[in-house]
């Protein structure tokens, strides 16, 4: 009876996931708000709370962390990203101070605590690379000269990612600063020895995965993936770091392949992930810490639209090309829902939850607003204000010829 009600909700939960994100791309959407809904929905204090599916969900929403950063990882090869740092680590500077800043210090005016503080710092730092990957193409930006700037920030967050989350997966399981730093050295040494392989022995590691077979090949990299990132969790840490070095590792038609393979997982895994998610916050909870989010929101819309300005102009890029980078860096989404789930889970502030939901929910709808419109309002507002000039006086017109007059 249990295993047939188990069926029951998960079926229900996955064809609600798939008519949900039908509907989203219908009005070309991003699906994570309604994600995110459906489990507020059946959560704790929703409509249809749901029991037997739960740890299930639980299960499938890690597995949906490990592929979302394995994919992330995927995209890019060690090469890349060690020029990105060469070439571009002033802009990331100048992106987590603005971007990270805002989210600390609201937890400590809210009296959350120094732990609460960086993992906020977190969740409004890092912008989202899917929702702004594809808002580039719907616009048919892709090929535009700022958008490499664009990615450049998002290349550096991502790796930034593999040193910050071992810094919270040790805080928020109340690691003391011994072994939070040597929690740190491993994560560092882990990073820095794959990206080492990588340059070094790359093609080597993607021939031993690599296979003609599909089935062998997806065997194969989602093992060795889950493997890795089980070992990386053991050393606290972080799986999620685990998986995305995994995904560095492997480059060339190993990695297309194993992309092409895997994407249809990811984005199954990833939708029960924000359902996770959504079912452990209380909708009852969102309306007091709404208000902060709201504010937090619009500030550190504006510090991204700065920071893609600020790394647009240090680029070249024209000024109107500075603003379109700007507003496509607002969006927040999957990863901030991963760094508030690790407080969540440790129960390191009951109302960081909420306020994370709540502040996602706000800027994955108004990033493709921000991403198409700041331009234009910007160009407008800069007309607008130019000092009007006066017109010049009409230049004098010949003077007519006077008809004959007649006899």
């Amino acid at each position: 009876m249990h295993s047939a009600v188990l069926l029951i909700e998960f079926g229900s939960i996955i064809l609600g996931l798939g008519l949900l994100g039908r509907f989203a791309a219908r009005f070309r959407l991003s699906p994570i708000p309604l994600y995110l809904l459906a489990g507020l929905a059946f959560g704790e204090g929703g409509l249809l709370p749901l029991g037997a599916s739960e740890e299930f969900v639980a299960t499938g929403a890690e597995i949906g962390v490990i592929l979302l950063l394995l994919m992330l990882g995927l995209e890019y090869t060690a090469s890349d990203l060690v020029s990105n740092l060469k070439t571009h680590y002033p802009s990331g500077l100048v992106d987590c101070a603005l971007n990270a800043l805002p989210g600390a210090a609201v937890a400590l005016l809210l009296g959350w605590g120094p732990v609460a503080a960086v993992v906020l710092a977190g969740v409004t730092w890092i912008s989202s690379s899917g929702v702004i990957a594809k808002v580039l193409g719907d616009l048919g930006r892709v090929g535009n000269r700022e958008t490499p700037v664009i990615l450049s920030v998002l290349v550096l967050e991502d790796l930034a990612m593999a040193v910050y989350l071992p810094i919270v997966t040790a805080l928020v399981a109340g690691a003391g600063l011994m072994a939070g730093s040597v929690t740190l050295a491993i994560a560092l040494g882990a990073a820095g020895l794959v990206l080492f392989l990588a340059l070094r022995y790359g093609r080597l590691i993607s021939r031993f995965v690599s296979s003609d077979d599909p089935e062998k090949l997806l065997l194969v990299v989602l093992g060795l993936t889950i493997l890795v990132a089980g070992v990386a969790q053991q050393l606290q840490v972080s799986a999620a770091v685990g998986a995305f070095l995994v995904g560095i590792a492997l480059s060339g038609e190993v990695a297309e392949g194993a992309h092409t393979l895997l994407s249809p997982l990811r984005d199954l895994f990833a939708a029960v992930f924000f359902v996770f998610f959504g079912l452990h916050t209380d909708p009852s909870s969102i309306p007091p810490v709404l208000l902060p989010a709201l504010g937090l929101a619009v500030v550190t819309a504006l510090t991204k639209i700065a920071t893609g300005y600020w790394a647009a102009r240090r680029a070249g890029i024209s000024v109107k090309g500075r603003w379109r980078a700007g507003g496509a860096l607002v969006a927040r989404g999957e990863f901030s829902i991963v760094i508030a789930g690790l407080a969540v889970a440790a129960g390191v502030e009951p109302s960081l939850g909420p306020l994370a939901t709540a502040y996602v929910l706000i800027l994955v709808v108004l990033g493709p607003l921000t991403a198409r419109y700041t331009e234009p309002v910007a160009t407008w507002w800069a007309r607008r204000r130019e000092p009007s000039r006066p017109e010049p006086a009409p230049a004098p017109r010949a003077a007519e010829a006077e008809a004959p007059v007649g006899d």
